[in-house]
């Protein structure tokens, strides 16, 4: 009953951690104290770093104070995470060795999962503020499009600026799932930074709940109970169609993004590398035989860095599939997940 009375009385904090790359974005919503959580200030803040430093220490310190109930979530950015298509126990080993991962159900239909290890680094990196949640960017796409996935087949990507997620979905079901980084996974699938050059060139000329976990130093870690604590995402309410704003959204979002072209061609050669990692997934999707192949023709993204109409472009020309682009902000998704934790 106290607990109850002295949450009337504070503000509820989210504070929502994204690393890409060499850089750390901090989305701090706060939220009054009622049942819809009604938001009454946001605020975006971007460091040039990926660790914790005293300049981002004070400013989350700086909302966190103000009130006892603060959430602390970050996006998991992982090398060793990816989904199953099965969330059966004794299907799961088919796609990935559990032994030294964590994984998580989602509707009782699909995994995602992560290496205890890096569970255990990221609990590590946040201790001096605490870690509520960690969420896999493939809860964060599949939220994020969750008007689609109940519908026919399509592929679903969501661009960072250092990964890439990948996930195909056919009414509902997961049928494959492929975690990119940008900069550790060329060679592991035989691209070397120099190939890829050289191919852009030619081209040129003519892209966890962690309340329960049990950390022992000298061991690194003895158990991981929970991860990502979002299993119930069944909870998310499903809509048949495709919304006819986001629509109109995503046919904007193209157009401007073409009229805003920088023709720069640092950007095109990101573009152009992240393309062919992705060319790269799907040709894995089709010839590997424990996945379901199902032919591609509409895919969809979630871009939270601005990519150039080029990398629009080459999936559409290379691979003859619909291309569809939504701007993204992924610390903002995160927050949303977080909030549903709370039932909102």
């Amino acid at each position: 009953m106290l607990d109850k009375l002295l949450e009337t009385l504070y503000n509820k904090i989210f504070v929502n951690i994204v690393v890409e790359g060499a850089k750390t974005t901090v989305y701090v919503e706060v939220c009054a104290s009622s049942s819809k959580l009604e938001v009454i200030e946001n605020k975006h803040e971007v460091f040039e770093t990926d660790s914790t430093t005293p300049q981002m220490l004070a400013f989350i310190d700086s909302y966190t104070r103000e009130s006892p109930y603060f959430y602390i979530s970050v996006l998991d950015n992982s090398l060793n995470q990816g989904t199953t298509p099965t969330c059966d126990k004794n299907r799961l080993s088919h796609y990935h060795d559990m032994s030294v991962s964590e994984y998580k159900c989602v509707d009782e239909k699909w995994a995602f999962f992560t290496s205890k290890t890096d569970l255990y680094a990221i609990e590590k990196k946040y201790q001096k503020i605490g870690v509520d949640f960690i969420f896999s960017p493939f809860t964060v796409l599949s939220y994020f499009f969750k008007d689609k996935i109940s519908s026919s087949v399509a592929m679903y990507i969501l661009i960072e600026s250092s990964a890439i997620s990948v996930s195909v979905f056919e009414n509902g079901e997961l049928l494959f799932g492929d975690y990119l980084n940008m900069y550790n996974m060329i060679e592991e699938d035989g691209l070397s930074s120099g190939d890829l050059d050289d191919d852009l060139s030619l081209s040129l000329e003519g892209s966890i709940d962690l309340e329960d976990i049990d950390v022992d130093d000298d061991d690194e870690m003895e158990l991981i109970d929970d991860f990502g604590d979002i299993e119930d995402l069944d909870s998310i309410e499903e809509i048949d169609e495709f919304a006819e704003h986001k629509d109109m959204q995503e046919e904007f979002y193209g157009a401007t993004q073409q009229l805003s072209s920088l023709g720069n061609e640092g950007e095109f050669n990101q573009d152009y590398k992240r393309f062919l990692l992705i060319q790269s997934s799907i040709g894995r999707y089709y010839k590997d035989t424990k996945y379901k192949s199902r032919f591609i023709e509409n895919i969809y993204v979630g871009d939270n860095i601005g990519v150039s109409p080029e990398f629009k472009r080459y999936l559409e020309e290379e691979m003859f599939v619909n291309v569809y682009v939504r701007r993204a902000d992924i610390s903002m998704e995160v927050c949303e997940l977080a909030k549903m934790e709370f039932g909102i």
